[in-house]
């Protein structure tokens, strides 16, 4: 992700990533769901949750270059407006995003970079839409939502065609996060897949410490 676009996304695909409420025991369940109920299924499970944390791996496939980078790495997130991912070598990076401040550190090539979103795009703003139940969708993205096989499959598609071209995530039955995949307009393609999601650790500012 890059650019505007990816600043006026990364706050709802935090949001996204939220523990949920069960919603299908079966195995071959298939049902095509509107994008209210598949985003007021994550809003209510933001109800009980204060904290998130997750490790991950991620695959970056470059379109221009024809390579694939992968990574491992770690997603931290802490109510009301928290979001942290760090990737290990040796492609290392650390990423803090504070409401609407967002911070990039390549530790390898001492680089910081620290860019201010409009206020509306922060999470703080996310969260506080998310506190009530959602009569429309958000401005500037078209949903998708879909239960399948005990999964509940989202893809958000930028009305722009700027840097990201199409964003779609899925969720295990028990609610956790199980997969991210950013398409974006130049080709290029980002997986993210998540393992041992834990919830309301009580982390502390701790373990956001971008330096």
């Amino acid at each position: 992700m890059r650019g505007s676009l990816r600043s006026f996304l990364l706050p709802f695909v935090v949001a996204v990533l939220a523990l949920m409420p069960p919603f299908c025991a079966s195995r071959v369940c298939a049902t095509t769901i509107s994008p209210l109920e598949g985003l007021e299924l994550v809003r209510k499970g933001f109800s009980g949750m204060t904290d998130f944390t997750a490790e991950i791996t991620q695959e970056k496939q470059m379109a221009l270059l024809k390579k694939t980078i992968k990574s491992t790495g770690v997603v931290r997130f802490k109510r009301p407006d928290l979001f942290y991912m760090e990737l290990y070598p040796p492609y290392p990076s650390r990423l803090l995003l504070k409401d609407n401040i967002l911070t990039t550190t390549l530790p390898a090539d001492g680089i910081k970079q620290k860019t201010v979103l409009p206020q509306g795009e922060g999470l703080l703003n996310w969260f506080r839409l998310l506190d009530r139940p959602l009569t429309k969708l958000p401005d500037g993205v078209e949903v998708r939502a879909e239960k399948r096989d005990g999964l509940l499959n989202l893809s958000i598609i930028p009305k722009e065609k700027k840097g990201v071209r199409e964003i779609s995530l899925a969720l295990l039955a028990d609610g956790r996060p199980r997969k991210l995949v950013i398409e974006e307009q130049n080709l290029d393609r980002t997986v993210i897949n998540f393992r041992r999601v834990q919830k309301n650790l009580g982390l502390t500012m701790d373990d956001f410490r971008i330096e």
